[in-house]
């Protein structure tokens, strides 16, 4: 997600959205409904897969919120920032040009798959990412906890070969129940057939 600063600066993170959308395109293969929730619009759409854009954290919690009640199975793939700028600019701010700089006010951004996990129906599956660079599958685990979602997916972003922006990926799938299964590094296209077919043999899907 994008948090803005003013009209022409803005926080965010080197995710590119391209496992999300793979996600996306395979769950159309498969035969599912899809509903995407994007930031990006540099990347093309899957045939079949509808798209609503959002360019906030507060922006993407409105949108997903609104369609969890008739979703079956909400991914959440998104790096969505911890935080937004709560004295934004609504014009371009200005160079100062003196010592005491810039300061920005954060304010902490809703946990969307923490709201999502906490309200869902018995018969709704939630399912989240958790991009680290230490200790994965400890904090991985430890989300997959306080979020109650029914499995995470777990990615260390600390390397270029498979981290953001990268075209290959590698992650390992945890869920409630207490497995970890690895999936081996490919594309992130073929990676996502893979999940899918992982959460449907494992379960998690039904």
């Amino acid at each position: 997600t994008k948090e803005r600063i003013d009209p022409v600066r803005y926080i965010s993170n080197d995710s590119s959205g391209k496992m999300g959308y793979a996600l996306a395109k395979a769950a159309s293969i498969l035969g599912a409904e899809v509903q995407l929730v994007s930031t990006t619009k540099q990347l093309k759409v899957p045939f079949g897969v509808n798209v609503t854009y959002v360019e906030s954290a507060r922006e993407m919690e409105e949108v997903v919120t609104a369609q969890f009640p008739t979703t079956d199975v909400a991914v959440m793939v998104a790096a969505v920032s911890d935080y937004y700028v709560a004295n934004r600019s609504d014009q371009k701010i200005k160079k100062q040009h003196n010592e005491s700089g810039l300061k920005l006010e954060l304010a902490e951004n809703p946990d969307i798959l923490k709201g999502l996990g906490h309200s869902k129906k018995e018969d709704q599956v939630v399912i989240g990412f958790a991009a680290e660079t230490e200790k994965v599958l400890e904090y991985a685990t430890a989300k997959l906890e306080k979020k109650k979602a029914d499995a995470i997916i777990a990615n260390d972003v600390s390397s270029s070969n498979i981290g953001f922006n990268a075209d290959n990926h590698q992650v390992t799938i945890l869920t409630k129940d207490g497995k970890q299964i690895p999936l081996p590094e490919c594309s992130k296209d073929a990676l996502a057939l893979e999940i899918w077919k992982t959460l449907v043999g494992e379960n998690v899907i039904q």
